[in-house]
């Protein structure tokens, strides 16, 4: 079965000024997947989104959107995608439902469907009860919903997501997750910033973790998870004095990292976490599943050593 690719990126530059703020990053999302692109802050992520949804001209290198080069068809592919940027971007004059026509129109979308539309939004968003509303009688969770129907007016084939559920509630973002879920079902094909490690772990199919304007790694969560930490976590708290006494013991047996007063064996291959707490003093330990948290604090290089 063939895999029709949406996205298309090729030795991404980009540059302000003298500072390169993306280094080479090439990569391709295929139609229907959740890709993500995640990153410390200042790793370049965001710069690439901006450069791939055309919000940002691109330095240098090739990407093609839909069939079309991004550099020469931006305008036609704009028409095609739905965005959801970081700020809401929603106009405290108007009401909830005349947010969504003015968006529209601005579309250029027939007043009669696009209304059909934003109400059938607003029906699935469980916002159809504010369609009257002003914005700010709207809470954070409400606003950032109507800014996900906002994108969706235009049926796009491509949706991205800038940091979707920043500053809501865990009921909020988990609500957020199934509607993308859902989305995703129906055939769209996401792509996705995030902060939040377990909304990546829910939600992508593929992701990059970006480091100083570099893609270092790529691949499924739970292959990144299996092939850079491992099965299990233990997690215990040491002396600041003892720590290159445990750091001889275990160096030689486990990839480890130290994060101030704690330090965290990985356990993969054949090891088992048997093998691993008899090198445990501390009374406080902590065992867990690997995440893509721990890969991500592993690649960013935060006091790392294997």
């Amino acid at each position: 079965m063939s895999t029709t690719r949406v996205i298309e990126a090729t030795n991404l530059m980009k540059y302000y000024g003298t500072h390169k703020a993306v280094d080479g990053i090439s990569f391709s999302v295929n139609e229907g997947e959740c890709f993500g692109l995640l990153g410390p802050n200042g790793a370049g992520k965001t710069t690439t989104f901006k450069m791939i949804y055309g919000s940002a001209t691109i330095s240098s290198g090739e990407l093609f959107i839909l069939g079309l080069n991004a550099k020469s068809h931006i305008r036609k592919i704009k028409s095609s995608i739905g965005v959801v940027p970081q700020e809401n971007g929603l106009d405290p004059d108007f009401t909830t439902l005349e947010n969504l026509l003015i968006y529209a129109n601005y579309f250029g979308l027939p007043a009669k469907s696009s209304r059909d539309r934003a109400m059938e939004l607003l029906s699935m968003m469980q916002l159809e009860d504010y369609a009257d509303r002003q914005i700010d009688e709207l809470s954070g969770g409400m606003k950032r919903r109507l800014t996900l129907a906002r994108a969706l007016l235009t049926k796009p084939k491509v949706v991205f997501l800038d940091e979707p559920t920043t500053g809501l509630d865990p009921h909020a973002r988990v609500w957020i997750w199934e509607e993308l879920r859902s989305l995703q079902k129906q055939g769209a094909t996401l792509f996705l910033t995030t902060h939040y490690m377990e909304e990546a772990e829910f939600l992508c199919d593929r992701l990059i973790i970006m480091h100083k304007g570099k893609a270092v790694v790529e691949g499924q969560p739970n292959d990144l998870i299996e092939s850079h930490v491992g099965r299990e976590v233990i997690e215990f708290e040491i002396e600041p004095k003892e720590v290159e006494y445990f750091v001889s013991k275990i160096k030689d047996r486990f990839a480890y990292q130290v994060m101030r007063n704690r330090l965290k064996l990985f356990v993969r291959g054949q090891q088992t976490t048997r093998d691993a707490i008899a090198y445990v003093t501390s009374q406080n330990v902590t065992m867990r599943k690997a995440s893509l948290n721990d890969v991500f604090l592993k690649i960013s290089g935060l006091e790392l050593n294997e």
